[in-house]
C-alpha cells in the first residue's frame, strides 16, 4: 500500500520569505534614493565659529558666496600641501583657519593686520 506524502511544510515560509523580499526590494529602492539625495547635498566646505562671525560683523567684513568659494580654495590648497592652521588673507582683511575642520577661527580687517604677529599657523594662503 502507498503511503501519503505529507505536504510540504517549508512552502509557505518561501512565499513569505519572497513576499518580504519584494517588499524590500522597493524599500531598498527608496533608500538608494534618499541615499543619492543625501549625497547630493553639500554641505558647506567651511564654516564660520561664533567667535568669527562676530568678530567678521565687529569688523565690517562681508561673507558673501564669492568670500567662501575662496576660504574654501585655500582649504583644498592648504590640505594639499598638509596644512592644519593657516592665515588666508588679502591686501583687506585675513582670517585664520583650522584646516581639518574647515572652520574659520578669526577674522581681522586690514588696519588690525598692520601690528598683527600671527602665530600657531602652520601655512599662510593668498586669497584668489
Amino acid at each position: 500500500m502507498a503511503e501519503r506524502i505529507a505536504p510540504i511544510q517549508g512552502i509557505s515560509q518561501v512565499d513569505r520569505v519572497q513576499q518580504v523580499s519584494r517588499t524590500g526590494g522597493a524599500a531598498a529602492g527608496q533608500f538608494g534614493a534618499l541615499l543619492r539625495q543625501e549625497l547630493g547635498r553639500t554641505e558647506p566646505a567651511i564654516s564660520f565659529s561664533k567667535h568669527a562671525q562676530s568678530r567678521a560683523a565687529e569688523r565690517g567684513i562681508q561673507v558673501d558666496d564669492t568670500l567662501m568659494d575662496q576660504l574654501a580654495d585655500s582649504v583644498e590648497r592648504a590640505q594639499a600641501k598638509g596644512a592644519t592652521n593657516i592665515l588666508a588673507f588679502d591686501s583687506t582683511r585675513a582670517f585664520i583657519i583650522n584646516v581639518p575642520h574647515g572652520r574659520v577661527i578669526t577674522t581681522m580687517s586690514q588696519e588690525e593686520m598692520e601690528d598683527n604677529i600671527f602665530t600657531n599657523i602652520d601655512g599662510a594662503v593668498l586669497l584668489r
